[in-house]
């Protein structure tokens, strides 16, 4: 048995959709012959957490935690208004300018710094065959990179998401963005073997001309199969349900101008229609939805459980998947996706047509139309209400394609992409 180190960090009872593809590491890859070491964050390192998740920790998992420090990048990580995972993007925004302009290549750097000296400890011990670093946040990659430089671990460099400093928010200078892609260069160029969750973000890394990395693997983040719904009966409420983090998500806005646009015109919907949105959220869009006189009918629920995320997937009539606007998050596919299909409900997307997530939705038949279009999601939102009153179901379809991408069939890939990285290390 070979054994993982990986380096993250974002690990139960952490929440959030990164912190399902680590864990789905520790979980499956001992069935394919390695072992896992995690480094990780303290339990409470997060504003976000699910302490259900634990139990899928399996046993033999040795898990590192190096706790957060303190001072204002910390406070950042932490920032919520209360236990169910609300905040004011009021506070936080201006608060992450401050951090764009005076932390490199994020406000996690001081703990990537020490938990680097942790890293190094427990590969002097012994038994460590490759190192695994898991982004965001991107200055994991920049500790591991030390470590492999010194101890000469086989690495791979895990991006999640593009570089957040680049690809999502905008750098305030030209030396600001210089430094940024100075240290994305150092990562692609000095890892073993780069793996990208998405297709689009892979493909764009391959032929980097400045910073060619040695190889590169498409690892797409995949879902845990849960066990299916009975059949459903016919109900008296229409559900649209999203799951997932609504902090500094724009088309919550266009969501709440649909809904309200949907009642102006049939005001006999709110008696059927009921929106369930199921994650952390800015307290702005709670009032926001409550101005407009949708409070009870466009529910925040906060922060559940991720199985409590997934029955509400399952029950829902409609499912709706968005994501951050801007041209940088085209080669995000969020992890829910995943999900969302594997529930085999409905799913309408507001996503630019052009993007590897929008191809995926219309390939198991879901409907797509463009961020922000308030107006198109209104009259597809009532042309489904319409559809579901005269029958008052909606059928199952769960794509065939979708056995491909367990975690569990995933895991196998990257158990072989690991042989190859140590195998080519030793010759």
């Amino acid at each position: 048995m070979r054994r993982l180190l990986i380096f993250a960090y974002f690990y139960p009872p952490l929440a959030g959709g990164g912190v399902h593809r680590v864990l789905s590491f520790t979980r499956h890859l001992p069935a394919h012959g390695w072992a896992c070491t995690v480094v990780c964050a303290g339990e409470r390192d997060f504003w976000v957490t699910d302490d259900s998740l634990v139990a899928a920790v399996p046993d033999e998992t040795e898990v590192i935690r190096v706790r957060g420090g303190s001072g204002l990048s910390t406070w950042l990580r932490l920032r919520r208004d209360d236990a169910e995972g609300r905040r004011s993007v009021r506070v936080f925004a201006p608060l992450r300018k401050i951090v764009d302009w005076c932390l490199f290549p994020d406000s996690y750097l001081g703990w990537a710094q020490r938990a680097r000296a942790t890293v190094q400890a427990r590969i002097a011990k012994g038994d460590i065959d490759a190192m695994l670093s898991s982004s965001p946040p991107d200055s994991v990659h920049l500790a591991a990179a030390d470590v492999a430089r010194q101890t000469g671990v086989p690495w791979v460099a895990d991006f999640r998401d593009p570089w957040v400093g680049l690809s999502f928010r905008t750098p305030p200078t030209r030396w600001h963005a210089a430094k940024h892609r100075a240290m994305e260069s150092s990562v692609l160029s000095g890892a073993s073997l780069v793996m990208a969750a998405s297709r689009t973000h892979a493909d764009a890394l391959a032929v980097r001309a400045e910073a060619r990395p040695r190889a590169v693997l498409h690892l797409p983040n995949g879902f845990e199969p849960s066990p299916p719904v009975v059949a459903r009966p016919r109900r008296d409420r229409f559900r649209i349900v999203f799951t997932g983090s609504l902090t500094l998500m724009d088309d919550v806005g266009t969501l709440i101008d649909a809904v309200t646009a949907l009642l102006a015109r049939d005001p006999s919907a709110r008696e059927v229609l009921r929106v369930e949105l199921l994650g952390p959220y800015d307290r702005e869009w709670e009032a926001r939805a409550n101005e407009r006189g949708l409070k009870g009918l466009v529910r925040f629920g906060g922060v559940r459980a991720h199985a409590e995320a997934r029955l509400a997937q399952q029950r829902a009539d409609l499912l709706l998947l968005w994501r951050p606007h801007g041209k940088g998050y085209r080669t995000m596919v969020p992890g829910k996706l995943y999900e969302y299909l594997a529930a085999g409900r409905p799913v309408l997307a507001l996503l630019p047509e052009d993007d590897e997530a929008a191809g995926l939705v219309r390939r198991a038949g879901g409907e797509v139309i463009a961020p922000g279009a308030a107006d198109a999601l209104e009259r597809e939102l009532a042309a489904r209400l319409a559809r579901w009153r005269a029958d008052g179901r909606t059928p199952d379809e769960v794509p065939d394609w979708l056995a491909g991408h367990t975690r569990e069939h995933l895991a196998g890939e990257l158990a072989r992409a690991l042989e190859g990285v140590v195998t080519g290390a030793r010759a």
